[in-house]
């Protein structure tokens, strides 16, 4: 079961905590475990006593590519010997009872696992079986309790949405992507100098058609319009299809003889002038 072509090219990520899988019963599971692992950027997978053995041909066909994961997985008899090495552990737990240990929410604990593996601790996170979860046996092994901030009145997970979770947050603890952004394509945004031309194009043209005829009220509108433009993230190459749109406007009310004013009747409905 090792050596399979076209697995996805994971490596180990320094720091990255070990997932423990206690007592798995489904080798569906164990694959998509392994998927949600490779997205989260974690890759040390750990199987206690998986009910049907291991390895099993259907984890492969679950794991979407994340092979490697699969290949690089041990066995271990007792939860005590799979994390007999770490040096912190955290369990996944949704109801802690009669035990005292602190308690995480994911995404407390995922910066815990940063923290300590920028000391080079190593830290490993159980995760329970399928219908039960971890029993006390299995949390006396760990350090401190994960808590998932989940509706409380529906909390339930399959295996691999749980990992999923720990996944996801202990990636973003560590990612430095930003949270917002402004995609341009091959174009850039437009300059405050570029924005300015236009609207003096927008205003003449306006002008011209007898849209500001109001000189009292001119000001105010005119004010209104920069605005609107100016709030957005117009870019270069929008600025330029608004000059052809003024001027293409512009040009075919000449061609087609329509009056330099506009009558008070036609003007656009909904149009807020500033005072």
């Amino acid at each position: 079961m090792t050596g399979r072509d076209g697995g996805a090219p994971l490596v180990p990520i320094p720091g990255s905590p070990v997932v423990i899988l206690v007592r798995p019963q489904l080798a569906d599971n164990i694959g998509s475990v392994a998927r949600a692992m490779g997205n989260g950027g974690l890759f040390h997978l750990r199987l206690v006593a998986p009910r049907d053995g291991w390895p099993q041909e259907r984890a492969w066909r679950m794991a979407s590519g994340a092979d490697r994961i699969l290949e690089g997985a041990t066995v271990h008899d007792t939860v005590a010997d799979a994390v007999a090495d770490l040096q912190r552990v955290f369990a996944t737990c949704p109801r802690p009872r009669h035990i005292v240990k602190p308690v995480l929410t994911a995404r407390a604990a995922a910066q815990d696992v940063r923290v300590a593996a920028a000391t080079g601790l190593r830290c490993g996170i159980l995760f329970g079986p399928e219908r039960a979860g971890l029993d006390n046996d299995d949390m006396a092994e760990a350090d401190t309790l994960v808590r998932y901030s989940l509706n409380p009145e529906f909390m339930s997970l399959n295996l691999a949405q749980a990992v999923m979770v720990m996944a996801y947050e202990w990636w973003t603890a560590g990612d430095d992507t930003p949270a917002r952004e402004f995609v341009t394509h091959e174009t850039e945004i437009a300059t405050k100098g570029s924005l300015d031309g236009f609207l003096d194009h927008l205003v003449a043209e306006l002008d011209a058609c007898g849209f500001l005829r109001n000189l009292a009220k001119r000001p105010g509108m005119v004010r209104s319009i920069r605005h609107l433009f100016q709030r957005g993230e117009a870019t270069e190459q929008e600025v330029r299809t608004l000059h052809g749109i003024v001027a293409g406007l512009s040009l075919g009310r000449m061609r087609r003889g329509r009056p330099e004013a506009v009558p008070e009747d036609d003007m656009a409905p909904g149009v807020v002038e500033e005072a």
